[in-house]
């Protein structure tokens, strides 16, 4: 055995020695420096680590039965608390100010009160609020005192609450129970949703606006380390009512529309991701003027709202004029009658493949995949029959804010009998029928409100 493996196995050895002297000297008296204290609770003996010490179990259950008995208010416990109810978010120690420390640290000053500061929730109140309270003295409380305006220069509303573990909970609850069941097609088919293979994460802040409590929460796979797993599903979610039933999915677009007996669709309050960038985008007029060699046809210059375009609005028939899936509504109206009249299927909302990819990306560099996103545009369209035309008016809506107002002319050509110089005038369609030149001016009135 060489000179290097005795003095190794002497150290340990000495080691254990020293241990058990430790535990022989120890044993049956009070802590000696051979035992650890935490470091929170250590005390020099005169009671000055203690200024800066965390609260006890003890001390928190005692202000927590102050706070209960004290406020008046119903406290619900936070872990089960929805947001109209109150209930306390935190306790902590209330650490003095650094000048009355100094003093009992240094100059010998009277040791400042031990107090704990509690931060309260009140959603059950006719003002909602956040609180903060400094309770003491501990371990007894005996007083509380409200210190938010003095920390924050005014009160602090409810809306910018820190999100309680609950309310994500909550949040949670609802995308389930609400949100994914409004697309079963589309969960089960694209996003493979099992009603347990998803996972979400928050964004932050809530809002970029005072009042707002609107959060992202990005969808991920649900695996372990799903951070690196996202599926390309993200939702907003307004959850900035009292009431988790008035929570809300915030759309990419929403709008109010209706329709005018003369000029036909109308959209109103348009706004984009919740931002209103238009207050009416409508139909306005549709104009054709004729040219013949024909006394009719040459004098012929159609106002078509004189007509109607809503009057004249014609029902719109699933998987010709609009998608099968289309949604489709129903108007009524009141002309030349004294009763008000149903138009079936006046309008058609849906979602239509745009045919080309919005992001796509295919790799065969060191890993093959394939990642993409169907791009895909918001349709409300009508469809009004005046005479022989059948105007196909179209209002479409982008992921990337766009709106595009369209018009499709389709149904029978204006025609005059075919006779002379009719060729200056249009194209001969049959032996003795002329299809007459003619101008169409569409006019919309649009209303931008973006930014206000």
């Amino acid at each position: 055995m060489n000179v290097k493996t005795v003095l190794v196995l002497l150290v340990l050895a000495l080691a254990m020695i020293f241990a058990l002297v430790c535990v022989l000297l120890t044993r049956g008296r009070a802590p000696s420096p051979c035992q650890h204290q935490p470091p929170a609770q250590e005390d020099t003996g005169d009671g000055q680590s203690l200024v800066f010490a965390d609260l006890t179990p003890e001390e928190m259950v005692q202000v927590v039965r102050y706070l209960q008995g004290h406020l008046g208010v119903q406290l619900v416990d936070a872990s089960r608390a929805k947001p109209s109810d109150s209930c306390i978010a935190s306790i902590d120690v209330q650490v003095p100010a650094k000048a009355e420390v100094l003093r009992f640290l240094d100059e010998g000053g009277a040791r400042p009160p031990r107090e704990a500061l509690a931060v309260l929730y009140f959603g059950n109140q006719p003002d909602p609020n956040v609180t903060e309270y400094v309770v003491g003295p501990l371990p007894t409380p005996a007083y509380h005192r409200d210190v938010t305006v003095q920390k924050y220069r005014g009160k602090l509303p409810y809306h910018r609450r820190p999100t309680l573990a609950v309310e994500y909970t909550q949040i949670g609850g609802f995308l389930k129970s609400q949100v994914f069941p409004a697309a079963p097609s589309f969960m089960s088919q694209v996003m493979e949703y099992d009603g347990a293979s998803l996972a979400a994460l928050t964004a932050a802040p809530r809002g970029f606006q005072s009042g707002d409590r609107i959060t992202w929460f990005v969808l991920f796979q649900n695996v372990s380390g799903f951070f690196l797993h996202p599926v390309g599903l993200e939702v907003l979610v307004d959850h900035s009512s009292l009431n988790i039933s008035r929570w809300a999915v915030s759309k990419a677009w929403s709008f109010a529309f209706g329709m005018s007996v003369n000029t036909g669709l109308r959209l109103f309050d348009i706004r984009h991701k919740g931002e209103r960038v238009a207050y009416e985008i409508s139909i306005q007029e549709a104009l054709s003027v004729y040219g013949s060699n024909c006394p009719g046809g040459m004098s012929t210059r159609y106002m078509d709202g004189s007509f109607g375009i809503g009057r004249y609005t014609s029902p719109l028939v699933q998987g010709v004029d609009c998608p099968y899936s289309a949604t489709y509504i129903d108007t009524h109206s009141l002309s030349e009658t004294l009763s008000p009249s149903k138009r079936k299927a006046s309008f058609c909302i849906f979602e239509q493949n745009l045919g080309s990819p919005l992001r796509r990306h295919y790799s065969n560099l060191q890993s093959l995949y394939y990642g993409g996103l169907v791009n895909s545009a918001l349709v409300v369209r009508s469809i009004t029959t005046v005479g022989n035309y059948d105007y196909v008016w179209d209002f479409i809506f982008y992921q990337s804010g766009a709106i595009e107002g369209k018009v499709q002319a389709t149904g029978y050509v204006s025609s005059s009998f075919f006779h002379g110089d009719g060729l200056r005038y249009g194209n001969r369609v049959w032996e003795h029928t002329l299809g007459t030149v003619h101008t169409h001016s569409i006019n919309y009135k649009v209303d931008l409100d973006v930014g206000g």
